[in-house]
């Protein structure tokens, strides 16, 4: 894939399909290629030659961010498609950048002869990236009077604050994954039931997981299958495949040193060879997340604070057996005030103010899950004790035959 400027217009190319955006019309669009190059004199800035950048994930504002660099975390089974880590992304601006700042690879075509390194050097301070990109901004802004001149500088402060926060958010935490046409965000289950739907992989996904749906809504809103090749779902959490091989006839030390064990063939009892594929994937969904004590309980939608789906996989002999575990904040309203470590928990409105929302938690989680078993982990005789009564109490209320409620107090066995 490489990139492309004319005039105040920048793309991405890759084979025959394009995508580009204006910094003065702003927004994005879909054309094939020679559409592209038939616009007077294209420029190429260069390429990049590894890693999965050219699955774009953003093209909101002045800015689309992109895949720079991501690693191979492996394959869920052995047919299945690769899953990857995002390592690190790079913005393309839409207003006037030299090639420098995005780290691009002279492109052999366009550069040829061109007696440069390989790769061109990137900036050696990211924060003169960022200094240098919306200098260039501002300097392009035409300010007739002092409104414009103050919404100008509001509208680059904010953009300048995004820009660092997708930078440091994708790039510190290394915790969001995708796969090209494997869907991460569903389980073994719920992929079961839709094998048969042909829509594109982004109109499947579960819309609790999808983390960057805003960020491509541009693209979304376009409404042409043409966008499909660059909508990439990413999810946020975690995810861990491992091959493990087991020998079923190994004995332990004592029965091998044993004089009644009679000698076992080292073969496997089974005519497969013995390999195991186990995965880890932990999904964190994008509604009401936040930081630990200062995001709590549930919000008038049902949602609870940093919920998280972790399915366990396991692919023996043509088989894969899944199992899954949910998590999140008691769903009731409740929140920690104040800074310092562990602050004491209070619950922020009454029983029957809490009820309808805490219905609508556990309607969705029935739907989705069929049936539930509740463990409450929360202190039973400290400070916590009132967030777990308040459950306790809700959980009665609701009154499900689907969902059983149990109360472990995990602080007694430390």
């Amino acid at each position: 894939m490489k990139t492309f400027k004319v005039k105040k217009t920048k793309f991405l190319k890759k084979g025959k399909g394009a995508r580009g955006g204006n910094r003065a019309k702003g927004g994005s669009n879909i054309q094939t290629a020679p559409e592209f190059f038939f616009r007077r004199n294209p420029i190429c800035l260069g390429k990049k030659g590894r890693g999965n950048w050219e699955n774009s994930t953003s093209f909101r504002s002045s800015m689309v961010a992109y895949f720079n660099s991501a690693e191979s975390v492996g394959r869920q089974t052995p047919r299945r498609p690769e899953v990857c880590k995002v390592t690190k992304i790079a913005v393309l601006s839409l207003s006037e950048m030299e090639p420098q700042e995005l780290e691009l690879e002279l492109c052999k075509k366009h550069h040829f002869g061109i007696n440069k390194p390989e790769k061109i050097i990137p900036s050696p301070d990211d924060s003169k990236f960022l200094l240098k990109t919306f200098t260039n901004i501002k300097s392009n802004v035409s300010a007739p009077n002092k409104k414009k001149v103050k919404e100008s500088k509001e509208k680059e402060k904010l953009e300048r604050r995004l820009l660092e926060e997708l930078l440091k958010m994708f790039m510190d935490s290394e915790s969001f994954y995708y796969s090209l046409t494997y869907d991460l965000t569903n389980s073994v289950q719920r992929q079961s039931t839709g094998e048969r739907d042909g829509r594109p992989l982004w109109q499947k996904v579960d819309d609790r997981f999808f983390w960057n749906k805003y960020m491509i809504q541009a693209l979304t809103e376009i409404g042409t299958p043409d966008v499909d090749f660059w909508i990439i779902p990413i999810i946020q959490g975690f995810v861990q495949i491992e091959e493990l091989v087991v020998n079923y006839n190994e004995s332990s030390d004592d029965d091998k040193s044993s004089p009644e064990t009679p000698p076992q063939d080292s073969t496997c009892v089974d005519d497969i060879h013995p390999r195991f594929l186990v995965a880890l994937i932990s999904r964190r969904s994008r509604h009401r997340a936040g930081m630990r004590y200062k995001r709590r309980g549930v919000d008038k939608n049902g949602n609870v604070a940093n919920y998280v789906e972790t399915e366990q996989l396991i692919h023996v002999h043509h088989h894969t057996l899944s199992f899954i575990q949910t998590r999140g904040s008691v769903p009731v309203f409740w929140s920690q005030v104040g800074y310092r470590y562990n602050p004491r928990p209070r619950l922020d409105k009454s029983e029957k103010e809490t009820v309808d929302c805490f219905c609508a938690h556990f309607e969705e989680q029935l739907k989705i899950y069929k049936k539930q078993v509740i463990v409450n982990l929360v202190d039973q005789a400290g400070r916590e004790k009132i967030i777990g009564d308040a459950y306790l109490k809700q959980v009665l209320l609701f009154n499900n035959p689907k969902l059983t409620y149990v109360s472990f107090d995990f602080h007694e066995h430390w």
